[in-house]
Order: C-alpha cells, then structure tokens, then sequence
C-alpha cells in the first residue's frame, strides 16, 4: 500500500526535537536567528502557525467593522472563522477549475465598496500568478495577502509586491516542523505592531511539542507499507474510519478552545527545528516530487483533469485529480495499493448570507470531485505507472463546470 502522503521530516530531525525539548536557550536568540534565514531584508514574523499569523495581522490592522475580506474560494475552515471573528465578512473569490487560481475578472466580481483584503491562496504546491490579480486589487486600494501554505518549496518566499505572505511548517507540510508558521509583511509599523501583540501570548508548552513529536514518530512508522496494510485491515475489522482517523492525527487545533490554542507564542523547541528545517532544505526531495508530479500529470494528460497542474513552479505537494466518481476511484486505488482520499481540510467559503449571489459557483462544483492520489519521491515510475491505470479506466469525466454554473467565460 502505497501511503497517502509520507511526513516529510527524518528520524535525525526527531532527534533533534526531542534534544531541543530536554535544553534551555533563549526564546529572543533562537527567534532572530529563525527569522533572519527566512527573510535576510527583516520582514518576518515567526508564529505557532498560519493561523495565528492570519490572526495577528488582522488584529493589528483593526479594519472597520462589517469590512470584507476576498478570500480564495478554497481554503481551510479556520481562515474565515478568523475572519469573522475579527467583526470582517468573508467573501469567496471563485477559482478556474483548471488551475485553482482566481483571476482579475473573478475578483472584479466579488468586489463591493466595503472590500478591504485579497487573500490569495496558492494551492496543491502550485504557484497562482499574481501580477494580474495585484494589479487589479491594488487599483481598488485592497490589501494583498499571499497563502502560501501550501506552496513552500524552498525557493518562493513570497511576490515583492504583496502586502504580506504566509508560509507554514505544520504537521504535512514541505519541511514540516511539526508545527510553526511565518508571516511576512512589508510595512514596518504593522509587523511591529503585530510582534508586540504576540509577546502578550502566553508560550506553547514544551510537553506539548514533545507530545507532537511523539505522535508523528508514531505517524511516520505507520506509513511504512505493512504497517499501513494493517492499520486499514484493523480499520475494516473494527468498523472504524480509516481516513477520520488518518486526518486525526496530523490535526493541530481541534476543538472548542481555538482561539484560547491558536493565540500563543511558539516554544523554543518549535523554532529551532523550523530554524534546522530551512539550514537542513532538501531541495533534493523537493525537485523530485515535481519531476513525479509532472511524470504523473503527462500520464493522465487530456483524459483526466489535474487541477492547478499546469500552472508554473508548481513543486506537487499534493496532486489532485478531479473525477465524477470520487468514492468509486478511491476503492479502486486501495483495492490496488494506492491509498487516495478526498481529505476533509479544505472548504469552499460560503457567501455572505445577505449576499447569496457571490457564491463560488466553480468552487462548489469541483471539491466534491477531488480525489488526492499519493504521490512522493520514494514512488518509482512503474508504481505511477499503476496508478494512473488505475485511474484511466475507473474515473468518470466530470461535465463541463463552466456551464453547469452559468459561467460563460473560456474553457
């Protein structure tokens, strides 16, 4: 069985964790040095995760109440839910099924007098060409705010022009720390403004980092081909959720108490193994997974939509196939090996109730389609070989969604 998606962090690194957890040093020293590799020009912001780094530049710049914040129409749950609770509506800005981007004319269409921001979401490792969208938002006197999430690769630290970018080392992510974010953000006056407002935070527990590494040892020795080949058996046996399960573990702010969790400052522990992480870069790994992802994309080429696949710099963190028969296409995977899943972190942004017309049609209609196949250096070509055999002859295409949400621009 081929694993959904292998941890990308070592057994030396875990190491490392846990030594760091046993040590004492200076919050402020490990801090500096962790910011000034990230951005050598002074502008970052290391937080305990994208989320409170979302949090703290909304709380610092203390828009009016009832402002709108245009979000990339995909996105996880929390990004809105900070949104809101910061008095801000949020507004999907709908994306092109092909390349999960949106474009100037969508953001043109989900602008009115009270939008403020632009959160622009680069997806699936892919890189959303901004120079348009800038252009149009900036002209409008919004904010731009890159979600790079999912896009780190070692080489994109964010567009000069963008008003901030946010970048994650959480639990799945490129280099992950088990946790940690960086915020970048231009303006000076603001980032200080937000750093003193996270000094107030209480520090993340060092028992807790020594509990994450403990789970994703846990995490990383079940991805190992028998071992996952028994889990999902037990699974089956037990009635249990595999994928609930899966998604679970790698889970950083569940429950009642977000705020109370996502408003606290990073242990020591977590910044220096960001700092290592960004010394340690495996750029190696991450040039590999591209190559396996464009291998995979040409397989599939003309028969199967990849969304965002085609889009430049892409570095394939995960690779998304969108099909008409999701669950059919995932039973058929694992029957041969393959663990695909459709996940259950990404949303579509509702509208704002007083304004159902700017509902994300395109959005709505692709994720309940998306199947995410495994895809990571350690697969060898025959097996991405397989898979996309797999996929050729199981998946339906899904109908054109342009006209199936009355959108009547280009293919």
């Amino acid at each position: 069985m081929w694993v959904r998606k292998r941890l990308d962090i070592g057994w030396s690194d875990l190491a490392f964790g846990l030594t760091r957890t046993a040590l004492s040093a200076s919050e402020m020293a490990v801090r500096g040095r962790l910011e000034q590799r990230f951005s050598p020009a002074g502008d970052a912001l290391a937080c305990l995760s994208v989320r409170s780094g979302f949090d703290l530049l909304l709380a610092a710049l203390d828009l009016p109440i009832g402002s709108e914040v245009l979000l990339s129409a995909v996105t996880i749950p929390d990004m809105a839910r900070i949104v809101r609770q910061h008095g801000l509506v949020p507004v999907p800005v709908d994306l092109d099924p092909a390349t999960m981007a949106p474009s100037a004319e969508s953001v043109r269409l989900s602008l009115t007098p009270a939008a403020r921001m632009l959160v622009v979401a680069h997806l699936f490792g892919s890189r959303v060409p901004l120079e348009p969208l800038l252009a149009s938002a900036q002209a409008c006197g919004l904010l731009v705010v890159e979600d790079c999430a999912q896009a780190f690769d070692g080489r994109y630290f964010g567009h000069s022009a963008a008003d901030a970018g946010m970048f994650s080392f959480g639990p799945i992510k490129t280099a992950t720390a088990l946790g940690g974010g960086i915020i970048c953000v231009r303006d000076s006056e603001l980032r200080e403004r937000m750093r003193m407002r996270q000094a107030a935070w209480p520090i993340q527990g060092r028992r807790e980092y020594l509990a994450r590494l403990g789970r994703c040892a846990a995490l990383k020795l079940a991805s190992c081909r028998p071992v996952l080949r028994t889990w999902m058996k037990a699974c089956d046996l037990t009635g249990r959720d595999f994928d609930q399960m899966a998604n679970a573990t790698t889970r950083g702010f569940a429950g009642p108490d977000f705020f109370d969790r996502v408003r606290r400052r990073p242990s020591t522990p977590l910044l220096a193994m960001m700092e290592r992480r960004l010394r340690k870069f495996d750029s190696w790994r991450v040039a590999a997974r591209a190559a396996a992802g464009r291998q995979l994309a040409q397989l599939l080429s003309g028969r199967v939509l990849c969304p965002a696949a085609q889009t430049d710099g892409h570095s394939y963190w995960v690779f998304p196939i969108l099909v008409a028969n999701p669950s059919e296409v995932i039973a058929e995977l694992r029957r041969e090996g393959f663990d695909a899943t459709q996940g259950a972190s990404m949303c579509v942004v509702p509208p704002p109730p007083a304004q159902p017309i700017l509902r994300a049609s395109l959005a709505e209609l692709t994720l309940p389609g998306i199947v995410y196949l495994p895809l990571y250096p350690e697969m060898p070509p025959k097996a991405l070989q397989k898979m996309a055999n797999v996929v050729l002859r199981t998946s339906q295409a899904v109908a054109p969604l342009r006209e199936s949400a009355g959108v009547s621009v280009g293919p």
